[in-house]
């Protein structure tokens, strides 16, 4: 095994479990409450659009404030602004249960975005401070098989409290999880980050590391690809009350037709791509990725074309274009990390902040234009599944150059 000096007090898999629990906060405040929309606008008398745009609200935020987690724990370190975080969106959860119009909603949504990104970005940071090669490929892998379980469950459970209780529960949901999570941090996360090797937290140093990472042609291809390849996959959760409940004719505690072969395929992918690491050369491992990807998406498009609407010809699409992001994510995010090894936390952050931002246009501008059509909305995933192949192509026809 290959691996980075760094504290371990725990074993690979149980990092791999924590860092998963605190990846799964961002689907878990996105997915969970979605069959709760209806219940929304009428207790808050809200339209259906203002509720939507609770959604893009925390996704914008999510999106700014996970440009700076990466930058805060390469000068503060990984573990405490992972704990930090977690106290503020145990807070913003509060608030949202509490929430007695749209407006304080849209407030507290905010404050769980802003906090919510830290465990993804640092989780991904501390995995490549402390392992290298395939060893970090297989984490990431591992980290994301457990991480699918989420988008699973979270819109099951959130179908289920709606019915049983409302709304409000979800978040008292969300906020007991968050306190479970941050005991847990506390007791059991390691700080990979020695005092030594900290970053400055100063402007000039700042802008300094953001503007070289902006300004990497590399950096913008290869992050591009994860995050369109994402935006695919973001599509259909943004639209999903509509295809859900309108396109199929399903209830609210029926979410589980989409999210499910949805979530099967990255655990699928998540375990192909970890069975693969070390074994299969990394350009081959992706070729096969953006096969089930653009495979899924033009058979997806070929189906809406002749047939209306169905079960389970909808949804059988999905499982294999996740399998195929989900092959092609771990290798990917790993390349653009090593582009930056001395700044790897702003790395991790500016790759998230492309791929969130992307989500919230996706969630707040697509999603709304395409979803009144299933067919519009196949297409919409298939455009996005060619983006990625394309930038992927550049991306190597640049690196090719560059040697």
């Amino acid at each position: 095994m290959q691996t980075v000096p760094a504290a371990r007090p725990i074993s690979s898999n149980q990092l791999a479990v924590l860092l998963a629990a605190l990846a799964m906060l961002g689907p878990f405040s996105v997915d969970t409450y979605l069959p709760a929309f209806p219940n929304i606008e009428a207790t808050l008398h809200a339209s259906a659009l203002e509720v939507q745009q609770t959604l893009t609200a925390y996704m914008l935020a999510f999106g700014g404030m996970i440009l700076w987690h990466g930058a805060l724990s390469d000068a503060f370190g990984r573990r405490n602004v992972v704990i930090a975080s977690l106290a503020v969106f145990g807070v913003a959860s509060l608030g949202c249960a509490a929430a007695h119009s749209v407006g304080y909603l849209w407030a507290f949504r905010i404050l769980q975005g802003i906090s919510a990104g830290a465990g993804v970005v640092v989780g991904r940071a501390i995995i490549r401070d402390m392992y290298l090669g395939a060893e970090a490929t297989r984490l990431l892998s591992l980290v994301t098989m457990i991480f699918s379980v989420a988008p699973a469950i979270a819109p099951i459970l959130g179908g289920w409290i709606v019915t049983l209780f409302d709304w409000r529960s979800i978040f008292l949901a969300i906020f007991a999880y968050t306190a479970v999570l941050l005991w847990a941090c506390y007791k059991r996360l390691p700080e990979t980050l020695p005092l030594e090797q900290r970053a400055s937290f100063n402007p000039r140093f700042l802008m300094e590391s953001y503007t070289r990472v902006f300004r990497s042609p590399l950096f913008h291809l290869k992050a591009g690809t994860v995050a369109v390849n994402f935006a695919g996959l973001f599509l259909y959760v943004a639209a999903a009350p509509v295809f859900i409940t309108k396109h199929l004719g399903l209830g609210a505690d029926q979410f589980g037709w989409q999210f499910i072969p949805s979530v099967a395929g990255i655990f699928g992918g998540a375990f192909f791509a970890n069975r693969l690491a070390g074994r299969m050369p990394i350009h081959r491992q992706l070729a096969l990725g953006f096969i089930l990807l653009v495979g899924a998406g033009a058979a997806n498009v070929l189906y809406h074309v002749f047939f209306p609407p169905a079960l389970p010809w909808s949804v059988l699409p999905l499982f294999f274009y996740t399998f195929g992001m989900s092959v092609v994510a771990p290798g990917i995010t790993l390349m653009v990390l090593d582009l930056f090894p001395e700044i790897r936390g702003v790395a991790a952050s500016c790759q998230s902040f492309a791929q969130t931002m992307l989500g919230a246009v996706v969630s707040g501008v697509i999603a709304p234009l395409l979803s009144h059509s299933v067919l519009w909305l196949a297409a919409g995933q298939l455009g996005f599944a060619l983006a990625g192949w394309g930038m992927w192509r550049a991306s190597q026809k640049l690196t090719q150059k560059s040697h």
